[in-house]
This record gives structure tokens, C-alpha cells and sequence, in this order.
């Protein structure tokens, strides 16, 4: 019930037809399947990313409608170079969009970025999509020779360039962290005139406003705390975009997840792989043991780990993307080094039984909720 210190929130309005329902990955090396969990019998990362095209394969089979491909450059991740994976994906689906997860744009070069993911929308009939981000990790700035003290400015001028280049017109632009362009042309020309680009934020009032700014969608991260946290930064997207003089934009949420037959079944499997990497994580940057009791809090209703049989996840993804506003929900499916086989089930029944359930539910008409 809503009080003066927790009043009722009107939900917004979802088109039915406009939902979408999407996976990605960071290409996280994996087990082989035939070891015990966490036995370190690892794939390579050539069987890794072959893999990947697989479960990309199977996700466009089962009806799912997008697959972002993550960028990294650790020994962890097996993806360096995602438009070659998605190009490759391209050549053996024939409906599932194709994108990043996300491209780290402040160690890239925009014109590049623009022109590879021109070839993936080019080779898959119009599927190619870009998410820009800064990315979770900072091993691309010394690898490409690039300062750390320049990280905000990095974005904000590669942003405001790629901005640029989506209006489908010669470029003239100037910055400080690049050449100048004048009266440019950017090839190829992607048929429909644009590349679908969206702006991956992770939390920060300043991104969600910078995302507004521009006029592009906006993709929330959402991979702790509660996703009712971010309700907020959906409400401050839609008031920039207005005071910015733009048109209503879509908004996508990600986060990790895993599906399995019963609730049981799910939370025991993925537990090793999850505990594994989020203490990898911790001693990298300072953070305390993972625990089961956090684990099953994140997994929980309130949580942003969505973990369970078809019915509990698919009921998750439908009360947050409904909370947020959100059209599009992308489950992140790789969760560690969790085996292939695993993967492909959690697909399996993401495609063929959460994403008619979540269709289902959103389809119902919305109560205000207390927020």
C-alpha cells in the first residue's frame, strides 16, 4: 500500500508488440562439460567463441530477438573483436538482431566502430545494432596506448563524433583527442541510413542526461542491487529527452541470469560458477567474499540475478521491464565459465518458454506500484 513516504508510482504504458526479448554474453571462457564444476578444464578461446556462434545459432531458432556479443580484452574473455563474431553469426541466422554488449567506445575509434558495424548490418539484411559504453573493465586504454586521465574526455568527444556520423550526411567535426573531419563521408552506407545505436549506462545520472542529449536509446545495466533503483533514471531519461526537444526513445534493460527446470535446479547449478567469478572479481578490486546468502538475495525477488525455472524468471522480467518502462529485456547467459551445454539448455527455454510467458504478462493491464 503507498504512503506519503511511499507513494504510488503510475507505471508506464507498454506496447505489447514492441516488447523484445534478448541475450548477451561476454564470451567468458568455459568449462568443458564433461569435468566437475570449477575442475579448471577450460575450452580455448577459439572453441569458446565457435561455441558462441552456436548458442547465437539456437537463440535465432527459439525466437529470441537480439544477441550482443561483449567486448573485452582479458585472458577471461574470449572476444576481442566482436563485429567478426557477429559477422560470422550473420552468415548463419537469418532474423535475430546483432550487436554489442557493449563496444568500448573511449579506446576506439568512432569512424572505425561506425564502419565495422556497417559491414555486420550490411552482411545480415539491416540486423546490426551498437551498444556504446565505457565498458567494466580498463585493460583496453595501455593496450591501445591510451591514458587513463583522459577517460571522460575520451567518451564525451568519441560520443559526440559518433553522434555525428548516424545522420547519414557528410561529417565535419573537431576535437582534441583526434584528427579533425571535414565535409567526410563514412563507407559503407548502411542501406536504411543509420545504424541503430543505443548508450549502455550503469547507474549515473550524467550518462542517462548524456544518452538524452543525443537522442538515443538508453540501455540500463542493472547487475546488482534492485532494479526498482534504477526506476529513476528511466523517469530522468524521459524528462531530458523532453527538455532536450527530442522524441520519446526506447529503453532496454540487461542483466545475468540463468533458467533451468525448476528453481532448485537453477540456483544449485549456477551457484559455483557465480561464486568463482564474483570472487575473481573481488581480488581484483577489493571487494569481500561472495556468499550464498548474497547470492540468493540477488537471486531473489528484489534481486538483479534471474535465476529459476521458466515461470520465476520469466515473472521477474516482466515486473521490472513493467517498472522501468522498459521494452527490451537482454539476459546475459554467460555466467563464468559455465559449460556450453548449460548455456544452451538456459537458451532453450528462455526462447521457447520465458519470452511467450514475459509477452503474456506484459500484455495484462498494470496496477501503480509503490515505490
Amino acid at each position: 500500500m503507498a504512503t506519503a513516504s511511499n507513494p504510488e508510482r503510475e507505471l508506464p504504458t507498454l506496447d505489447p508488440s514492441a516488447i523484445q526479448l534478448g541475450l548477451d554474453t561476454f564470451g567468458d571462457v568455459t568449462e568443458t562439460a564433461s569435468g566437475t564444476p570449477l575442475d579448471g578444464t577450460l575450452l580455448s578461446h577459439a572453441q569458446t567463441i565457435r561455441n558462441l556462434v552456436e548458442q547465437a545459432v539456437l537463440a535465432d531458432e527459439v525466437g529470441l530477438d537480439f544477441i550482443g556479443v561483449g567486448e573485452h580484452h582479458r585472458v577471461d574473455f574470449a572476444v576481442s573483436a566482436p563485429e567478426v563474431v557477429l559477422a560470422a553469426i550473420a552468415a548463419k541466422t537469418s532474423r535475430i538482431r546483432l550487436g554489442s554488449a557493449v563496444t568500448v567506445l573511449s579506446s576506439d575509434d568512432p569512424v572505425r566502430v561506425y564502419e565495422r558495424f556497417a559491414t555486420v548490418d550490411a552482411l545480415s539484411n539491416g540486423r546490426a545494432e551498437v551498444i556504446l559504453g565505457r565498458g567494466s573493465f580498463t585493460e583496453s586504454f595501455p593496450l591501445f596506448g591510451l591514458d587513463l586521465q583522459d577517460y571522460e574526455v575520451l567518451f564525451e568527444e568519441k560520443i559526440n563524433l559518433f553522434a555525428e556520423l548516424l545522420k547519414d550526411a557528410p561529417v565535419t567535426w573537431e576535437g582534441t583527442k583526434r584528427g579533425a573531419l571535414t565535409d567526410q563521408w563514412v563507407y559503407p552506407r548502411p542501406e536504411s541510413g543509420t545504424i541503430k545505436t543505443w548508450v549502455g549506462v550503469g547507474g549515473s545520472p550524467q550518462s542517462v542526461i548524456r544518452a538524452a542529449h543525443y537522442g538515443l536509446p538508453l540501455f540500463l545495466a542493472i547487475i546488482g542491487g534492485s532494479p526498482a533503483q534504477f526506476a529513476p533514471y528511466s523517469d530522468l531519461y524521459r524528462r531530458a529527452l523532453d527538455q532536450f526537444g527530442h522524441a520519446p526513445q526506447p529503453i532496454a534493460m540487461h542483466s545475468p541470469g540463468f533458467i533451468a527446470a525448476t528453481d532448485a535446479e537453477a540456483l544449485e547449478i549456477l551457484y559455483p560458477y557465480q561464486e568463482a567469478q564474483t570472487n575473481q572479481l573481488g581480488r581484483e578490486r577489493g571487494w569481500p567474499p561472495y556468499s550464498r546468502e548474497q547470492y540468493l538475495s540477488t537471486a531473489g525477488p528484489e534481486g538483479a540475478l534471474y535465476v529459476g525455472s521458466p515461470e520465476t524468471v520469466a515473472r521477474k522480467i516482466a515486473h521490472n521491464m513493467r517498472l522501468l518502462g522498459a521494452t527490451r529485456f537482454d539476459m546475459r547467459y554467460s555466467m563464468g565459465s559455465l559449460p556450453h551445454e548449460q548455456m544452451m539448455k538456459s537458451i532453450e527455454l528462455y526462447g521457447r518458454e520465458v519470452a511467450p510467458m514475459v509477452r503474456e504478462l506484459l500484455a495484462e493491464t498494470p496496477a501503480p506500484v509503490a515505490v
